[in-house]
């Protein structure tokens, strides 16, 4: 039979290669798996992560959960047992301060405004609504 020279010629890399015979030579297919940039790049992070002794794979022991759950537990009654006037210093309770009193002038002119409406004469109104249909264009 045919017999295949272990070393190909070397040729261009687009051209095809032949034997000694002149017979085509098979070329090593590409695995598109292997040549996936993804793969490369998800295989370079995970031996990144593996020199510096990350764990990526969230392999963490059943006591060691419960651990980080009761010390996420005790760090949020920890936080809300510190009320926030504890917490501000003079600057923040200036600040409450001037809150409270824009909030109370607020409320304020909200009263004003709502008596001055309720004293409005109802003969003024009753004249106004027969200027309005007096003048209206037909």
């Amino acid at each position: 039979m045919m017999s295949m020279s272990s070393s190909p010629p070397a040729a261009a890399a687009g051209a095809v290669q032949t034997d000694a015979e002149g017979l085509i030579l098979p070329k090593k297919l590409i695995n598109p798996c292997i040549e996936s940039i993804d793969r490369k790049e998800l295989h370079r992070e995970l031996k990144f992560n593996a020199r510096i002794g990350k764990s990526v794979l969230n392999q963490k022991s059943e006591l060691e959960r419960a651990y980080e759950k009761q010390k996420e537990r005790h760090a949020a009654a920890e936080q809300q047992q510190h009320s926030p006037e504890t917490d501000l210093g003079e600057l923040g309770r200036v600040i409450m301060e001037r809150a409270q009193k824009h909030e109370a002038a607020a409320q304020k002119q909200d009263a004003d405004d709502a008596d001055e409406r309720q004293y409005v004469n109802p003969e003024y109104l009753n004249v106004r609504a027969k200027l309005r249909t007096a003048h209206a264009p037909n």
